[in-house]
């Protein structure tokens, strides 16, 4: 009956995986699926064994200490498969970090989390299967990065010789910053509302934001922030710095900045 069972289930798999040629939908629906039918499998399994069952617990309740001390951790694993059913900190498809491992969800079961991993800086695929127990999901923070897949809130620093005012060129870079993001604009804005919908909350500021510090060793700081497509952050991020080398030398050496018209990244 068992070989049967898993015989059906997996012909059915099959056929979803068949029918289904987006990614993500295949995937969520595959593995609502596997949940389903494994839990199917384990209550007929119980009821058709329940007095058997009786019977063995009665003659073990002695040990079932020891029993429930051996078997914690899956335990712990089924309870965090119930809180992420229930409370739903993250779904199938979504970009999570748990344990300080980032990586989209590609599978969720009753033991543990398939994670397809993603590298922090790049936000690119590394190609590694990251398996996490579920008893990190009660025991440990999940942050769910779903927002960043599309947008990312970029930010970096600078830090320069004070061999010149940084706020004579300022403005200079402001203007930069504006050009290198006018291109994606008009979708960040309705991206940046998605998000505030999706949380609640207003907190996400598109305009580029360019701002003079300093560190401990009493050098310059110039810190950027951009609200840009995840794939074009560290692009932005070499062609901001270009600017902001090139802006500070000529000042240091008291020319006018001459920068040549920069083709945009976007033609």
């Amino acid at each position: 009956m068992l070989v049967i069972a898993f015989g059906v289930r997996h012909a059915i798999v099959l056929l979803v995986i068949k029918k289904n040629a987006i990614p993500t939908n295949r995937r969520y629906k595959v593995n609502l699926f596997k949940n389903i039918a494994n839990l199917l499998i384990l209550v007929s399994v119980v009821a058709f064994w329940a007095a058997e069952l009786q019977n063995l617990a009665f003659s073990i309740a002695a040990f079932m200490v020891a029993i429930v001390l051996a078997t914690r951790e899956f335990i712990q694993c089924f309870l965090g498969y119930m809180y992420a059913v229930s409370a739903r900190p993250f779904r199938v498809g979504d970009w999570v970090q748990l344990n300080n491992m980032s990586g989209e969800v590609v599978e969720l079961d009753w033991a543990k989390v398939t994670l397809l991993e993603i590298d922090e800086y790049s936000s690119d695929y590394t190609g590694r299967h990251l398996y996490i127990p579920n008893s990190q999901i009660v025991t440990k923070s999940v942050v769910n990065l779903n927002f960043l897949k599309r947008y990312a809130l970029h930010s970096f620093m600078v830090t320069l010789e004070p061999t010149a005012n940084p706020y004579e060129v300022l403005p200079q870079l402001i203007e930069r910053a504006r050009v290198y993001c006018e291109p994606f604009k008009d979708v960040a804005e309705r991206y940046k509302s998605y998000i505030e919908r999706q949380l609640d909350t207003e907190f996400i500021e598109i305009e580029p934001v360019v701002e003079i510090v300093t560190n401990q060793y009493a050098k310059f700081q110039i810190s950027v922030t951009l609200f840009c497509p995840s794939e074009l952050k560290h692009e932005l991020q070499q062609s901001m710095t270009a600017d902001i080398m090139q802006f500070w030398f000529a000042k240091a050496e008291n020319q006018s900045p001459l920068l040549e018209s920069t083709d945009s990244l976007f033609d």
